[in-house]
């Protein structure tokens, strides 16, 4: 199997089934299958996945369902499941381009890369421009370098099988749903993927729309959860048992640190601490 297109849903049937509609139109020579994870599911969203795969036998696909929540868990189950050399995930809100399969294999051309990040446009123009990604130039990372947060989004992201395999999956304790909903599952695992010698980065060839319905009132509100799961993320990075991350992270962190006092970004700041807090008591409290 060539790749491996995993969308975790958690109880969203509305935004799920235009999803999946935009899946059905993918067009692709290469061997690829579709694994759709329900987290928790109500009978409604269960249907929902059954129907479709009803519908477009000329898929290959596979419905799993991940009896714990968060969507680290739900994405960890769906790698399990999957069988593609490149496994590639995008958000059950998000809307797949029709060369989507094609232009996530390309991107892993390199067998060194390990992981990739696409571009992630907004759907509707009427929704705060917040969770996108829509730049037209490419980014690298080389091998064991800080890969910043913020550049790639878990929207639309694949990793070389072997890669998200070899650090362990995704952190259950992040992402929505987990222990610290705020934190960036994508960025702790693509940063962790880099850290451990596969080189990675953005390409803006692989696309989705990403309809996810936010005015200005939310957006602000999700950009306070981000900037303290930063901190949490950060945090987690910077005092790893690995030494080479934690001291990869120290100094990435100190770096953004003081860039953000120059930029005057303090409530920033002053998140961030409380996310870093947070995440050091929890550990403590663990031991």
């Amino acid at each position: 199997m060539d790749v491996s297109l995993i969308i975790c849903s958690h109880n969203r049937d509305q935004q799920l089934t235009l999803g999946l509609a935009s899946v059905a139109r993918i067009q692709s020579d290469l061997a690829w299958e579709l694994i759709v994870v329900g987290s928790c599911p109500t009978a409604e969203t269960t249907a929902a996945i059954s129907r479709f795969f009803i519908d477009h036998r000329e898929i290959r696909g596979l419905h799993v369902t991940e009896g714990e929540g968060g969507v680290s868990r739900a994405r960890n189950a769906g790698v399990r499941s999957s069988r593609g050399v490149i496994i590639a995930m995008i958000d059950d809100d998000c809307y797949a381009a029709p060369d989507l399969i094609d232009r996530v294999w390309e991107a892993f051309a390199d067998p060194r890369i390990g992981f990739v990040g696409g571009r992630v446009l907004l759907h509707d123009p009427k929704d705060y421009p917040i969770t996108i990604q829509e730049s037209e130039e490419a980014e690298h990372f080389k091998p064991w370098s800080a890969v910043p947060g913020g550049i790639m989004h878990g929207a639309n992201m694949a990793f070389r099988r072997e890669a998200i395999l070899g650090i362990g999956g995704f952190d259950e304790e992040f992402g929505p749903g987990a222990r610290f909903p705020g934190a960036g599952e994508d960025w702790d695992a693509m940063a962790r993927v880099c850290a451990t010698g596969w080189a990675g980065g953005y390409s803006p060839r692989p696309t989705v729309r990403h309809h996810h319905g936010r005015d200005a009132a939310a957006a602000a509100a999700l950009l306070v959860k981000y900037h303290y799961g930063s901190g949490v993320v950060f945090c987690k990075l910077a005092t790893s048992e690995d030494k080479s991350i934690r001291r990869l992270f120290i100094r990435h962190w100190v770096r953004r640190t003081l860039g953000d006092i120059k930029g005057g970004h303090y409530l920033k700041l002053v998140q961030q601490f409380r996310g870093a807090l947070a995440y050091r008591r929890a550990k403590r409290g663990t031991r």
